[in-house]
């Protein structure tokens, strides 16, 4: 097997290029079934995600020229992107260190969020639809399910997915800890900024059941509220509804805060102690820090949710060195079976011509053998076969310790000694030609 990979992610390519190359979900069968069209092509597969877009294939092992950059030229002529544009973006793996990224890849080593889990069901997806087409068989069906294995032993034996790391999702942690379930909780948001969006978009993914928006411009708060089904309220009525949320997010352009101690006490008192959450993404800040000292509430800034986000971070980078050395293991593992798979035909070859050298002799010794009953004939057999055996021990431990060394030399040489015409045919027999 031949294997190269070829593609451009966030870390080498802007997001403009990365758009320019991205592939919709309903169309990558179609561009699988282009990508084994190229010349020297026998498999291939495409991943194409936010961040990254991948082309994996298994090409022939003595290609031309033209077949060795099929998918150089792939890449040019399916976006119809000019070469100088993409190739100063591109990275190329082969054999070996296209394992290792494609391991790190599906374990979400890769990731521009270390340890997120999408990756792992994008890379599913493009299996999947690659096997559906028909671009991906054999060898990279393979790889593929040992990529998926890997990615599922670093999930189990590292804690690299445990912690978040983004400010919205560490939000939603925080608010499911406060109240154990986010089921039904009514977030509000104060001000329309795009992290506060970002924090009540995950709140209500998570189970939060109703959202109300305020904004000084009320026609935004008005468009915020109906792309979420939420409720719009006037900016001077904020402080009379506010008790009715459990979860406050703000975001506005106030010099001072405009949420205090006085406020809080009064919502607590209508909320009769149930506690409230208030995620201030102000800068500076919305809410006024003496909030914190009342009984029932709970205030993060973004000093707070960022230092938690940079905690986790830290911790998985700890996990992510453990997940890096189980893929390396891996890695070394897949490739020895590949060399050790590299031995099989010259085993297979060895095998079928000592067991013909086996028969034959049994047959020149036949008349010999007639006076035998069955069971005396049955015992010569099996003497016979176990003598074969006895011989085939040590050259085929010395070829498959070849192969997990990757010595073809070794594998060609044991060839030449046991089967003199190279062919699988034994020394004294001529090939086709019975005796």
């Amino acid at each position: 097997m031949k294997l190269v990979l070829l593609g451009v992610n966030h870390k080498t390519a802007p997001l403009e290029l990365r758009e320019r190359l991205a592939i919709p979900p309903q169309q990558l069968g179609a561009a699988m079934r282009r990508l084994v069209l190229r010349p020297g092509v026998r498999e291939g597969m495409i991943v194409s995600t936010c961040n990254r877009v991948e082309v994996l294939a298994c090409q022939e092992q003595n290609g031309n020229a033209l077949e060795e950059h099929a998918l150089v030229h792939f890449l040019h002529e399916y976006f119809s992107v000019p070469a100088a544009e993409i190739e100063p973006h591109v990275y190329e793996y082969r054999e070996r260190d296209a394992v290792h990224h494609l391991f790190r890849v599906a374990s979400s080593l890769d990731s521009m969020v270390v340890g997120e889990p999408q990756i792992l069901g994008q890379v599913k997806e493009s299996y999947s639809i690659g096997r559906e087409v028909g671009a991906v068989h054999s060898e990279l069906d393979g790889l593929l399910q040992r990529a998926f294995t890997v990615a599922k032993k670093v999930r189990t034996e590292t804690q690299i997915g445990d912690s978040t790391v983004s400010v919205a999702s560490v939000a939603v942690d925080l608010a499911r800890k406060i109240f154990g379930s986010l089921e039904g909780k009514c977030v509000m948001l104060v001000g329309a900024g795009k992290m506060s969006e970002l924090a009540a978009r995950h709140l209500l993914h998570h189970g939060a059941g109703s959202l109300m928006v305020t904004n000084r411009t009320y026609d935004r708060a008005a468009l915020l509220a109906a792309e979420y089904n939420g409720e719009a309220v006037p900016f001077e009525e904020m402080h009379v509804v506010a008790d009715r949320a459990d979860i406050v997010i703000t975001s506005t352009g106030s010099p001072e805060p405009i949420i205090l101690p006085e406020h809080g006490q009064k919502w607590m008192h209508k909320r009769r102690g149930r506690p409230m959450f208030f995620i201030d993404t102000a800068v500076p800040r919305d809410v006024h820090p003496a909030m914190n000292k009342l009984d029932g509430v709970f205030v993060y800034d973004m000093d707070d949710l960022q230092q938690v986000a940079a905690g986790n971070m830290a911790q998985r980078n700890i996990e992510a060195e453990q997940a890096e050395q189980i893929v390396a293991e891996e890695v070394e593992r897949f490739q020895q079976r590949l060399q050790t798979l590299d031995a099989v035909p010259a085993m297979l070859a060895l095998q079928r011509s000592l067991e013909e050298m086996r028969q034959n002799e049994m047959r020149r010794a036949r008349s010999r053998l007639a006076g035998l009953n069955e069971e005396q004939v049955a015992a010569v057999e099996a003497l016979t076969r176990g003598l074969v055996n006895k011989i085939l021990h040590a050259p085929l431990q010395g070829l498959k310790s070849a192969a997990r060394e990757g010595n073809v030399q070794a594998i060609e040489t044991a060839l030449k000694l046991f089967l003199p015409d190279g062919n699988g045919n034994a020394a004294g027999k001529e090939p086709g030609k019975k005796d």
